[in-house]
């Protein structure tokens, strides 16, 4: 009986080494470094970006690597991985770096710490930039071939037009997403912004809803790219709004006038009946005239109090504010007249 239980024991004992022997053997070979050749198309880091597609299984991709002789022994480990329940990989784009091992990548597969891109949409910029922006991503071509109409009703967007509702800001995006993932996030965002702003607005403006908010945070938006201006600019057409004067804003004539518009606003165009024409029509133009971002968001809803009702740009990017006409035409004369820094006159000019 004792000579048994000492066999028994011995052979366990045996399993045990042996099973130690067979953990530190396929550490020693798993965490061996991966082979990336100068054959294989590596960035200038050395590292070569691996797609794993949806429905693939880990046997699969290790058999791929194998192949390219970047991993040694493919069976070994799935083997590993059943044994450690990480068989579940996730799809997208991977780096496989120099420093990489057989381990490290099953790591990553597992983690699904997948390559993330950045896009950044400029604030100010209108709903077709945006569209050309993407399209030159060669995942988002496909937006170059769809309407305003069709792309709104792929997004499943109960909005007429576009213009505005889309926030500007970086976005992460990877393999597996779509533009329509990037637009969707955009307009929440923008949702979101002009809620939260529309929640705290100043009393007594001259919008009945967000969306005039965010038609003059538009405006704002493209009239200046200084911080330090947007309440004031906001406060001259909030007065303006509410004294029945009309606003008289070149950015919104441009952006009536399309791709007709040419770098060169004329005399003539400020005539051309239009519903984006400020210098023809009463209040508001019908949309927003670019995606504005928070800070004009915030002005449109929190202008500066005072009492100019005119603005000319001075030439280095602000402006020089007036409450007459009569020294809203000597600012004219001075800073684009003799100046002639700008080459064409920022409204609102007369009334």
């Amino acid at each position: 009986m004792k000579r048994l239980i000492f066999t028994i024991l011995l052979l366990l004992g045996l399993g045990v080494a042996l099973y130690k022997l067979t953990v530190i053997v396929s550490l020693s070979l798993l965490e061996r470094p991966v082979v990336l050749s100068q054959s294989l198309p590596l960035d200038d880091k050395g590292r070569l970006l691996w797609s794993i597609e949806r429905g693939s299984t880990l046997s699969g991709v290790n058999k791929k690597l194998h192949q390219l002789n970047i991993i040694p022994h493919p069976r070994l480990l799935t083997l590993w991985a059943m044994g450690f329940d990480k068989q579940s990989i996730q799809a997208g784009e991977y780096w496989i770096e120099p420093e990489d091992t057989a381990l490290s990548l099953l790591r990553k597969f597992n983690l699904g710490q997948i390559v993330v891109y950045k896009i950044t949409f400029p604030e100010g910029w209108n709903f077709n930039q945006w569209l050309h922006y993407l399209a030159e991503i060669p995942q988002f071509s496909q937006v170059a071939s769809m309407g305003h109409k069709a792309l709104l009703k792929a997004l499943n967007i109960d909005i007429e037009h576009p213009e505005g509702w889309f926030f500007p800001d970086t976005y992460s995006y990877s393999k597996n997403n779509t533009v329509f993932d990037i637009l969707n996030q955009a307009h929440r965002r923008m949702l979101v912004e002009l809620d939260d702003a529309w929640q705290s607005r100043a009393s007594d403006l001259p919008y009945k809803t967000p969306y005039e908010a965010l038609i003059m945070a538009s405006i704002i938006e493209k009239e200046t790219g200084l911080a330090s201006e947007r309440s004031a600019i906001a406060g001259v057409f909030v007065r303006r709004l509410l004294k029945g004067m009309r606003l008289q804003t070149d950015p919104t004539v441009i952006y009536g006038m399309g791709d007709r518009y040419q770098g060169n606003l004329r005399h003539r165009d400020l005539q051309q009946k239009s519903a984006y024409n400020t210098y023809r029509i009463d209040g508001l133009p019908p949309t927003p005239i670019a995606m504005p971002g928070a800070a004009s968001i915030r002005a449109a809803l929190h202008p500066a109090q005072g009492s100019s009702l005119y603005f000319v740009a001075r030439g280095d990017g602000s402006h020089h504010f007036s409450d007459t006409m009569s020294e809203h035409n000597q600012a004219v004369q001075h800073y684009q007249i003799e100046q002639r820094a700008q080459q064409y006159q920022s409204a609102p000019n007369n009334q």
